[in-house]
């Protein structure tokens, strides 16, 4: 109980900050001291009270550790906005999508289209397109699903006329989605037929709007953009498959990988089609990798992504007379291209699933109904997957974990305590490590929501679920920088007895802590010095994750002795997160890019290089330019919203350690760094906006080339000061020689002149006797 003496210091305070108009100071008080009546009053009686509000939604962000109070000054946010004269839509749709109530949001679009007013529409798209960025596939659908349609309007948003990316060089060709406008519109009115303007117009916008929710329309303009401006530098992947031996599988496949994370989202497959012979050595699960590679090249191709992958796909439902390696590659490729927009190919994925036995085709069709059906909780999904877990096969079960948690993703479903059951019982170490991540994966963003799991995972005696409950940790607290789970990790990291989970640990650091990357150097650093190397990747993989793509320098610089360590894994770890930080930042903003670029280049033709660093350098050198040099690796959306596919791509992706093809997973967390603006009808106008940075900053890295073979020069040799006094000093003796020898040369043979007569009459003398 709080003395009463107390409180009315605290009240007196509170009036005292609105009195004198310190609103930031009194709404931060208010917040703390759990006031919600006063923060109210503090907002309304501010004279900016757009800004005011702002300012809440931040603080309720950074500095409210609790999701349920959060919730609760969201909602009281929402209902200010909501009585002001002219509303802030945005941000009341933002605090909504937090607040996961779809209906609102739903209520609020339906209100702007039905607008006379055009800006009305505009504003509607705007949400939309906000709402999108943030990647919440389920919110998306339900809000779709909810704005009221007419009854003759399509219900499906699909785009007959949208055409290969590859076939629209032309940089100014009109968007994709605009033939689907015109040809849906159209399709309206002619149900409609005399039916009210009012309503065809409305149709009209709610055909667009439904584009925009179900993610195609952005999607059509950022495969355009990727392709279009495709400056993948095709000499590097030469370099590195020249250098790369043979029978070196490892690299081999990790060629194939960084080929894939170059051109992400580009459709360009010419490496692909210009080394077949090369290709077609990959066996077994490189043959699968390299099959599941082209999901990750043609990622959002939605409309041809399942002709694209036909030559690989199982024929008939089951399998048919292809590689079961290829097939199941093909159907995982499939949920890579349609990751978290899966509408259109869960029944097909569903149908491959359940007509066959072969683990290898299990395996690749539950990661890619995961990846396809990411976050929508479907039970009936849920029930194919939990019969591939049951086989008991270790590899389908694997797999089956992962993808039951992509499934469930943040829904904190009881189904956790089902699988965590089924990881107990199993004797499979792949399927408990599947479990585990799956587990995890549930409570996603779920925060204190998730402790009681949480507990029981790290408490557990399995290694293994110790480790998943890492991952529970980092998920269920991401971005938050909450410093009891910050305090948790830390102590797992330096005192648990697995090396695994202390990996873990640490590398759970980097999810907790990514909405502020400058932290995460300072808190790791004493860890990347630890004597465990496990710890050390871990301090590297933490700071990869948490400053992806800021290029912060603090993170560069400790990074840098990590990447010449004594031990093989530490140096691929720090390798990889070096190329996350660096992402799409040039020379021009850091003189160490180019340095590390060199470094890569050394490593992948060094012949005597370990091959865990070579592999971290060749996959380097694939996220490094990543998305043909046109994507960025970004976990925070432009409203401060987590992006759940982003998050989730990269847990998923660090599994690596154990599991190589779960390198595709990084995809997910790309972000195209495009400026694309729109007009009423969605087609790209020409425009121009003004930059006051430098172009130096943008600028393209520029492309390699080939050493050219010139004749050998030889060199002037350096000449050191002593060796000069030493040639002089020869020089002078030799010619003392030379002289002396002169002068008695000459004397000797004045002497041999002379005595020549008595010299022959001696030897005559001599011979006679």
């Amino acid at each position: 109980m709080v003395d009463p003496r107390l409180e009315a210091i605290v009240e007196r305070m509170l009036d005292k900050c609105i009195m004198d108009g310190k609103y930031q100071q009194a709404m931060g008080i208010a917040i703390e001291c759990r006031r919600l009546d006063k923060l109210e009053e503090a907002i309304t009686r501010s004279d900016n009270v757009h800004g005011t509000l702002a300012y809440s939604i931040n603080v309720s962000h950074s500095f409210v550790y609790r999701r349920e109070y959060r919730q609760e000054v969201l909602r009281l946010l929402v209902k200010v906005y909501e009585k002001l004269p002219s509303p802030d839509y945005l941000s009341i749709c933002q605090c909504l999508m937090f607040l996961d109530e779809p209906g609102g949001v739903a209520n609020i679009l339906e209100r702007l289209l039905r607008s006379e007013n055009k800006e009305d529409a505009l504003l509607a798209f705007q949400i939309a397109f906000d709402l999108v960025e943030n990647e919440h596939q389920a919110f998306l659908l339900n809000v779709r699903d909810r704005l009221s349609a007419l009854k003759s309007l399509p219900s499906e948003s699909v785009q007959p006329g949208y055409s290969d990316p590859a076939t629209a060089q032309n940089e100014n060709s009109t968007a994709p989605e605009d033939v689907q406008m015109t040809d849906e519109s159209s399709a309206v009115t002619k149900s409609v037929h005399e039916a009210d303007p009012k309503e065809v117009m409305y149709a009209e916008r709610l055909t667009k709007i439904k584009g925009i929710l179900s993610g195609e329309t952005s999607i059509q303009l950022t495969l355009q953009f990727l392709f279009s401006y495709n400056k993948s530098d095709l000499l590097i992947l030469k370099t590195i498959k020249q250098s790369v031996e043979m029978r070196n599988s490892v690299c081999h496949s990790a060629t194939i990988y960084a080929n894939a994370i170059m051109h992400a989202g580009t459709t360009v497959d010419t490496f692909l089609r210009d080394n077949l012979d090369w290709l077609s050595r990959a066996t077994n699960w490189a043959k699968f990798s390299a099959t599941a590679g082209l999901g990750v090249i043609h990622r959002g191709h939605l409309q041809q992504g399942r002709s694209l992958m036909a030559p690989y796909l199982p024929q008939g439902g089951a399998a048919g007379g292809g590689s079961p390696y290829s097939e199941g590659g093909a159907l995982y490729a499939l949920g890579l291209i349609h990751a978290n927009h899966g509408e259109d190919i869960k029944q097909f994925l569903r149908d491959s699933l359940r007509g066959t036995n072969v683990e290898v085709i299990q395996h690749g069709a539950c990661l890619g109904l995961g990846l396809a059906a990411l976050g929508t909780a479907d039970e009936e999904i849920y029930d194919d997957i939990k019969t591939v877990l049951y086989t008991d096969s270790a590899v389908a079960g694997e797999a089956a974990g992962i993808s039951m948690g992509l499934l469930m993703v943040g829904t904190a479903s009881e189904k956790a305590s089902e699988m965590l059951a089924y990881a107990h019982e199993t004797q499979h170490e792949k399927i408990i490590r599947g479990l585990a991540l799956g587990i995890a994966l549930t409570v996603y963003g779920r925060e204190e929501e998730a402790d009681t799991l949480i507990e029981q995972m790290t408490r557990d005696q399995d290694p293994i679920l110790r480790y998943g409950g890492m991952y529970a940790l980092a998920l269920a607290y991401r971005g938050t920088a909450n410093n009891k789970a910050i305090r948790q990790l830390l102590h797992f990291a330096v005192s648990d007895v697995s090396d695994d989970v202390r990996r873990t640990a640490v590398l759970a650091l980097g999810f907790v802590l990514y909405s502020e990357p400058e932290q995460t150097p300072r808190i790791v650093s004493l860890l990347s010095e630890s004597y465990n190397p496990h710890v050390r990747y871990g301090a590297a993989l933490a700071v990869g994750i948490s400053c992806a793509g800021t290029g912060l320098s603090e993170a560069i610089s400790l990074l840098e002795p990590l990447t010449s360590d004594v031990v093989d894994f530490v140096r691929q770890g720090a390798l990889i997160a070096m190329a996350m930080v660096m992402v799409q930042t040039n020379e021009a903003s850091d003189s160490r890019v180019g340095t590390f670029r060199r470094q890569l280049e050394k490593i992948i033709l060094d012949k005597h290089e370990d091959t865990m660093s070579k592999m971290g350098a060749i996959l380097a050198s694939g996220i490094l330019d990543a998305g043909g040099r046109n994507v960025t690796i970004r976990l925070l959306s432009k409203t401060k919203h987590d992006k759940v596919t982003a998050v989730v791509g990269l847990a998923v992706f660090s599994q690596f350690w154990y599991w190589y093809p779960l390198i595709y997973f990084v995809s997910l967390s790309f972000s195209p760094t495009a400026f694309i603006g729109l007009n009423y009808d969605l087609k790209v106008p020409k425009f121009e906006f003004l930059s006051h940075a430098k172009p130096s900053l943008f600028e393209y890295p520029k492309p390699t080339t080939v050493p050219t073979t010139t004749s050998a020069v030889k060199l002037p040799t350096a000449v050191l000061s002593t060796s000069a006094k030493a040639k002089a000093r020869a020089k002078k003796e030799a010619e003392q020689k030379a002289n002396a020898e002169k002068s008695t040369g000459a004397e000797s043979s004045a002497a041999a002149n002379t005595g020549k007569g008595k010299s022959s009459s001696e030897k005559d003398g001599e011979a006679m006797q």
